[in-house]
């Protein structure tokens, strides 16, 4: 017998922050599983690219795109409705979007800088995870139970970076967050779960792996000797969408090439 729970055939993941990075590694990865996949973000070039990508690699689904700021509620209301009528319904939700923070000293840290990376890493993950929540909810009252809540969180919010706090604040409560919401929708048959990258070749960390001095002191620390990729994301993405994680939730996934425990 073929084992089939990872075939991901009529189910649907929205993907915010899904036009680069670790975001679009978690849409290819379940679009080549036989996924529908919808994905936010803010520039409408970068969405077009993505789902160019999607249709490349993916196994003949529905792939589409929205413009999103998920720190502003109306927008991400306004977004979910049109994602559910674009694909009847959402199964997954990773609310993957985020922003890195500006190394500054947490003397010197601003209300306002902490509060622009809240509005997007907190703040943006509780409104989406919100409106996925009712509409898996409504679903398993309906007979329906089946739901995925996936955070993108960081090895930062486990590690103590120096001169990020607000970054490695925002990142733990979307742990914490995650955990709470677990054990809340857990008799609807919805799990939630948390992603924890470390170091990871994308557009956002471009500027420190640029840095020589930042090569010369971490990489001696990763087992692996590279940094990850966003393809690295991708198994865990079709595990977590998939009736294989069904028993799996409350957890948080490291996923650093050794770099924690080294």
């Amino acid at each position: 017998m073929t084992y089939t729970p990872f075939d991901l055939s009529g189910k649907v993941a929205l993907v915010t922050g899904g036009n680069g990075g670790i975001g679009l590694g978690f849409g290819e990865a379940i679009a080549m599983a036989g996924g529908d996949v919808c994905i936010w973000g803010r520039s409408a070039e970068k969405n077009a690219e993505a789902l160019a990508r999607l249709k490349e690699v993916g196994a003949g689904g529905t792939y589409t795109s929205f413009i999103c700021d998920v720190s502003n509620e109306g927008e991400v209301d306004k977004r979910f409705a049109e994602t559910l009528e674009a694909h009847g319904r959402v199964d997954g939700c990773f609310a993957n979007a985020g922003m890195s923070a500006r190394g500054t000293s947490f003397t010197d840290m601003t209300l306002d800088d902490w509060h622009k990376v809240m509005s997007v890493n907190l703040d943006g993950a509780f409104l989406t995870f919100r409106a996925a929540a009712r509409h898996m909810v409504e679903r398993a009252k309906n007979g329906d139970p089946f739901g995925r809540l996936v955070g993108t969180a960081s090895l930062a919010a486990i590690s103590g970076p120096a001169r990020n706090e607000h970054y490695a604040a925002s990142k733990g409560g979307l742990i914490s967050m995650t955990n709470a919401m677990a054990i809340e929708f857990a008799r609807y048959g919805i799990t939630a779960n948390s992603i924890l990258p470390g170091w990871i070749e994308t557009e956002m960390t471009e500027g420190a792996f640029a840095d020589p001095r930042f090569h010369g002191n971490v990489m001696p620390r990763m087992p692996m000797r590279r940094w990850g990729k966003p393809e690295d994301f991708g198994g865990v993405a079709v595990y977590l969408m998939s009736e294989a994680s069904s028993f799996h939730t409350a957890q948080s996934f490291l996923i650093d090439g050794g770099y924690w425990v080294f």
